[in-house]
């Protein structure tokens, strides 16, 4: 879906612009509750392990899915299956080690990285950001790579409400500027999202992000935005 958003005036002033226009669909509720003086354990994966989404959109608060990610296998890689009531069966995650993403089904089209990325902070700690690059295939065309960098950031613990339940999570923002598209006709795309992770579950309570790229013919006062979504965590097991 291509949605045109806030008129923006240079190119340097992009990512700035991006956030405004993003941030300015309210956050969930949340109480900031400060760093543990001891971070959580992740909880460690077990075949059987679940957690099923409510998938929103942020613009229109439409719901468009209900998708469930189930731990199938667990060894030197982490397999998680997903499907959607409306959009059926999906591609797995790929998790090695636990806590680094190996093969993202998150994004469309789902990427396969050369070499795995943290899914989460390193530390679980509030602190400075750490960038990661690495190259990813597209999974129908394996035979090119295309460049990735991710931008993490750990901003605050807080407190989160969802149809699940109440959690304590660590708050991050990712970021991913200017990562190379397969599709020949972007000329340039960046995405960013913010995550609430739990620890107790292994896995995230509420993921909202979104992108923007510009074709050929185009700049960035006209650019595209990718559907801007929510997940929402409704039951885990």
């Amino acid at each position: 879906m291509k949605i045109n958003c806030c008129r923006i005036f240079s190119l340097a002033a992009l990512p700035l612009i991006l956030v405004g226009c993003i941030s300015s669909q309210p956050f969930p509720t949340s109480v900031n509750v400060g760093q543990p003086a001891s971070p959580p354990v992740v909880r460690a994966p077990k075949v059987g392990q679940e957690w099923v989404y409510q998938i929103r959109n942020v613009f229109n608060q439409e719901i468009l899915d209900t998708v469930t990610e189930r731990v199938v296998s667990v060894g030197s890689e982490i397999r998680i299956a997903r499907s959607g009531v409306n959009t059926g069966q999906l591609p797995d995650e790929i998790q090695s080690p636990w806590g680094f993403i190996l093969q993202d089904s998150h994004w469309s089209p789902p990427q396969l990285f050369q070499q795995s990325i943290p899914l989460w902070p390193e530390q679980l700690q509030v602190g400075p950001s750490r960038f990661y690059k690495t190259q990813y295939q597209v999974l129908a065309y394996p035979d090119a790579s295309y460049y990735w960098g991710l931008g993490m950031t750990a901003l605050s613990w807080e407190q989160i409400q969802s149809p699940a339940g109440k959690f304590l999570t660590i708050h991050y923002h990712n970021e991913m500027p200017y990562f190379v598209s397969n599709d020949l006709f972007r000329l340039q795309s960046m995405r960013e999202e913010d995550v609430w992770f739990a620890p107790e579950i292994g896995r995230w309570v509420m993921r909202r992000g979104s992108g923007r790229y510009i074709e050929a013919g185009l700049d960035w006062s006209s650019a595209y935005w990718e559907d801007y979504l929510q997940w929402e965590l409704v039951s885990w097991k």
